[in-house]
């Protein structure tokens, strides 16, 4: 069932892309950036989508009947995308970090390609956002 999610994410993504807005990409890591962020997107508005629906929700539901009902994994997505909003007007380097490395599944070498910026800074730049968003997600 997960690969079937990711090869919905990968469409989408693919879709996003395909529409023109950003025509032309200069190396793969570029492109690999520009989906990473697009991926980040496809997902946040997949769980916005998901929240939207239980909001509507006017029947009742046995609580046997709802599958998965310990994941919480769209409220974290959403609340990870709020602070990564918020870090993102501070630090926006650190949001495209975090972005290509976890959301577009990039190395450290090819973070450090598309922003042209040592392997180093990639990774102790990392460290600094992911202890900043778990610091935000955990309060």
């Amino acid at each position: 069932m997960k690969v079937r999610y990711a090869t919905a994410l990968v469409h989408e993504a693919f879709l996003r892309l395909a529409q023109g807005r950003h025509p032309s990409y200069e190396n793969r890591p570029h492109f690999y950036g520009i989906a990473s962020r697009l991926m980040r997107q496809v997902l946040v508005d997949l769980a916005r989508g998901r929240a939207a629906e239980k909001r509507r929700s006017l029947e009742e539901v046995p609580l046997a009947a709802i599958p998965d009902l310990g994941r919480r994994s769209d409220e974290s997505l959403l609340v990870m995308d709020a602070a990564l909003d918020r870090l993102g007007r501070t630090d926006p380097m650190k949001v495209q970090l975090i972005e290509m490395r976890y959301f577009g599944g990039m190395t450290a070498e090819e973070c450090a390609t598309v922003l042209s910026v040592s392997v180093h800074v990639v990774r102790r730049q990392l460290r600094l956002a992911q202890a900043w968003l778990h610091k935000e997600m955990a309060g």
